[in-house]
């Protein structure tokens, strides 16, 4: 069987390292808000080209602590992508803010800068994108929005690690940035944890007392916060794993080049545009039998996943909520529910080989 995903593969060549790293912390006994976790967030910083990162317990610990740092006032409404993880909108819910939902570009599958402008209203604070798959958003559209309308701007970062647009990379362009690290994510912790970035220094201060019982000084509390911290060891199998993210993403862009150009057309493909560097956490395809595409690649002993199968306003936890009745709405959303639809995404891992793929390709243009 090849697996959609093989964690202990993806992390073998980091097994001597983990160990090495693991064992001096677990010597120096520091396991909470230590150098090691300082190092990572410098070292992340950098590497997103902003000047701070804060290290939290997981990403949707970074979104909720990001909107909850920006103070809007209860009911603001947020402007939301409909097709994302329910995390995004879980985020905005926490914070006893109104998410508005908006319609994907039918190509890239991230939200349309056009259908933000017409989504505005008195009411909207901010804009939280989402950069579905690996793949940036159109910023500079989004961003000029932002700015016009004086709109904070939040990047939902937590598949992009490392993709960019002309040199500038995700988690760079916004107010403010959630990253998760989870383990299967390009750049993956061994458990849960998640990162802020930012280049607003006030923002910065403001979230790292947020993360830590509202407290700047041990046991003086200055307001309301959270238990929210990534851990030493996180921070540390991380840093090691950052060395290599640009070899990681390297290595899944060649795997998702072979699935680009040696599909047939029966699968509609991720688009490609000039000037950005996807980093395909996700290789989605999109096929009209989705679900006897996917059962026949099993057959062929081949994992796949479904990223995502129930759309967010849909969900049992969402859909009866006054902020999501005009959701039910038969129509409401067709990009949406087309995409959650027909996605299907296909093998893309660190672990995975040229060769791996080609047997995923052989067995879909057989189909």
């Amino acid at each position: 069987m090849l697996p959609y995903d093989s964690l202990s593969l993806s992390n073998a060549p980091f097994f001597a390292a983990f160990q090495s790293r693991f064992a001096s912390i677990l010597e120096k006994g520091w396991f909470i808000l230590g150098e090691q976790l300082h190092n990572f967030e410098k070292n992340f910083a950098a590497y997103c080209g902003v000047t701070h990162c804060v290290g939290v317990g997981s990403g949707l610990d970074a979104l909720i602590l990001a909107l909850k740092a920006l103070d809007l006032p209860a009911g603001s409404e947020v402007i939301v992508p409909a097709h994302t993880y329910v995390a995004t909108i879980l985020a905005v819910l926490h914070n006893q803010l109104t998410p508005i939902l908006v319609e994907p570009d039918a190509q890239t599958y991230n939200i349309s800068p056009q259908k933000i402008e017409a989504a505005l209203t008195k009411r909207t604070k901010a804009i939280l994108v989402v950069h579905l798959y690996g793949k940036l958003c159109e910023m500079d559209k989004i961003s000029e929005i932002a700015t016009k309308n004086g709109l904070f701007l939040i990047e939902d970062a937590a598949q992009a690690h490392g993709a960019s647009r002309c040199g500038q990379k995700a988690g760079s362009f916004g107010n403010l940035a959630a990253f998760s690290f989870y383990p299967t994510k390009n750049l993956g912790a061994l458990g849960d944890g998640g990162g802020i970035t930012t280049s607003d220094p006030i923002l910065a201060e403001k979230i790292q007392i947020l993360r830590n019982y509202g407290s700047k000084i041990k046991y003086h509390n200055e307001i309301i916060g959270y238990n929210s911290r990534l851990d030493e060891l996180q921070a540390a199998f991380l840093s090691l794993k950052l060395e290599k993210l640009d070899a990681i993403n390297a290595h899944k862009r060649a795997l998702a080049n072979l699935y680009l150009t040696q599909l047939k057309s029966d699968f509609i493909l991720p688009s490609v545009e000039k000037d950005y560097q996807d980093v395909y956490h996700i290789f989605n395809i999109r096929h009209p039998k989705r679900d006897s595409l996917r059962q026949y690649l099993l057959k062929n002993q081949i994992q796949t996943e479904i990223h995502y199968p129930i759309p967010p306003h849909q969900q049992e936890a969402l859909r009866h909520l006054a902020a999501f009745q005009p959701y039910q709405k038969k129509g409401a959303l067709p990009i949406t529910e087309l995409i959650h639809q027909t996605t299907l995404s296909l093998p893309i891992s660190y672990a995975h080989t040229p060769t791996d793929i080609a047997r995923v390709i052989d067995v879909l243009n057989a189909f």
